[in-house]
C-alpha cells in the first residue's frame, strides 16, 4: 500500500515538473524588434547574415524573440543605420562600422583599417585579444552595444574603367572607397566617394566615378560592375578582414532578460561564422565566371602597394597623435597585428604559398 502511494506521489510530481517547464518559458516576454541593414536584399550573403541571426534567435527563444530585417533604404538610408539605432527608430542595426569614420576614425577598428588584420586575426583580436572590451567602451559613448556580425574575408581592390599601373595614375581618379582607405588614397591624389552598395553601378555607368570597390567576386558579379569597368584589381589592402557588426541600443539591451541576452550573443556568433563560410565557398566559382565574361584581372603594382602602405601608416600615426580614443585602441591593436603576422609567417603563410606554387 505504501509503495503504491509513493508511486502515485512521484507521478504527480513528475507531471507537475513537466507542466512547470513550459509555463516558465511562457513567462518570458514576446518581443518583436526591427533591424535596419545597410545592405540590399540582392546581396544574399552580406544581407543574409542578419536573416541568419534573426532565424536563430527565434529558434533559440522558441519564437518569443523575433527580429524583422529591413534592407538598406526600407526604413532608413543604408549609411544611417547607426543613427537610427541611436535615435531608437529601430532596436537593431547591421552595418559596417567604418561607414561612420567621419564621426570618429576609431569606428574603423570594429571593421577594418588599411593593411590591418585578416578575418581570422580580426576575430581573434575581438574575442581573445581585448578588442571587444575596447570597442564596447568606445561604443558606449554612442549608446550602442556592438556584436560580431560577419566577415567577408580579404576583399578585392575594386573595378576600374581604365588600367592603373602607377601612383601617378591615381591622381584625380574618382573612386567609390570610403572610410580610412579613402583618406589614405586622398593623400595620393585620388578623390574618394562614399556611395551605398546599391548606388555604385549607376555611378560607374554614368561616369560619375572612375572606379569602385565593394566586396569580392560573389557580390561584385551580382552588382554587374564588370559590364562598365572591366579591370578587376587585387588585393583590397584596406580590407584584409572587414568585420560586420550588429548594433543594439544600450537601453533596449539592458531591458532584455539575461537568457535573451545570451541568445543574442549566440545567434550573432553563428551569423558571423556562416557569412565567412559562404563567401569562401562561393567566391572561387564567381571569379571563374567573371573571367569567362572577359574581366581583366590585375594586381596593384609593388610601387602602388608601397606608396599606399607608407601613406596608411602616416595617416594612422597622425590620427593617433591628436585623437586619444583612437590611440587607446591603435596601440594595443598594432602590437597584436605585429605578433599575428610574425606567427603567420612561421607556418601558415609558408604552407599557403607552397600550395599555390605547387598548383
Amino acid at each position: 500500500m505504501e509503495r503504491r502511494s509513493f508511486i502515485k506521489k512521484a507521478s504527480v510530481g513528475a507531471a507537475t515538473g513537466a507542466i512547470a517547464a513550459p509555463a516558465l518559458a511562457q513567462s518570458q516576454p514576446t518581443l518583436n524588434w526591427r533591424l535596419a541593414s545597410s545592405f540590399p536584399k540582392s546581396l544574399d550573403t552580406i544581407y543574409g547574415a542578419a536573416e541568419t541571426f534573426s532565424q536563430r534567435l527565434s529558434q533559440i527563444t522558441n519564437g518569443k524573440f523575433n527580429v524583422r530585417v529591413f534592407a538598406g533604404g526600407e526604413i532608413v538610408p543604408a549609411l544611417q543605420v547607426m543613427d537610427a539605432v541611436q535615435a531608437g527608430t529601430v532596436e537593431m542595426g547591421h552595418t559596417a562600422s567604418y561607414y561612420y569614420f567621419g564621426k570618429d576614425p576609431t569606428f574603423a577598428f570594429d571593421c577594418a583599417v588599411p593593411f590591418g588584420l585578416n578575418s581570422r586575426q580580426q576575430t581573434a583580436w575581438i574575442n581573445q585579444g581585448g578588442g571587444m572590451a575596447l570597442m564596447r567602451e568606445f561604443f558606449k559613448e554612442y549608446g550602442i552595444v556592438n556584436f560580431l556580425g560577419g566577415n567577408t574575408g580579404t576583399q578585392m581592390g575594386g573595378w576600374f574603367r581604365k588600367e592603373v599601373k602607377s601612383v601617378q595614375e591615381l591622381k584625380g581618379l574618382k573612386m567609390r572607397i570610403g572610410g580610412f582607405a579613402g583618406r589614405v588614397m586622398q593623400n595620393l591624389g585620388l578623390v574618394p566617394q562614399q556611395i551605398a552598395g546599391g548606388d555604385i553601378y549607376p555611378a560607374l555607368e554614368k561616369g560619375t566615378i572612375d572606379a569602385a570597390e565593394w566586396v569580392g567576386p560573389y557580390d561584385d558579379e551580382k552588382l554587374g560592375f564588370y559590364k562598365v569597368a572591366p579591370y578587376y584589381y587585387a588585393p583590397g589592402w584596406w580590407e584584409a578582414g572587414p568585420q560586420l557588426s550588429f548594433y543594439i541600443g544600450i537601453k533596449e539591451w539592458e531591458k532584455l532578460p539575461k537568457d535573451y541576452q545570451a541568445a543574442v550573443e549566440a545567434a550573432s556568433a553563428e551569423a558571423h561564422i556562416v557569412m565567412q563560410a559562404e563567401y569562401d565557398a562561393r567566391n572561387p566559382a564567381a571569379l571563374a565566371r567573371l573571367l569567362k565574361n572577359g574581366v581583366k584581372l590585375r594586381s596593384f603594382s609593388k610601387d602602388i602597394m608601397n606608396a599606399c602602405y607608407k601613406a596608411a601608416n602616416e595617416v594612422m600615426n597622425e590620427e593617433a597623435s591628436k585623437n586619444a580614443k583612437f590611440k587607446k585602441v591603435y596601440e594595443p591593436w598594432k602590437r597584436f597585428r605585429q605578433d599575428q603576422n610574425q606567427w603567420a609567417s612561421v607556418a601558415e603563410a609558408q604552407l599557403q604559398n607552397f600550395m599555390i606554387s605547387a598548383r
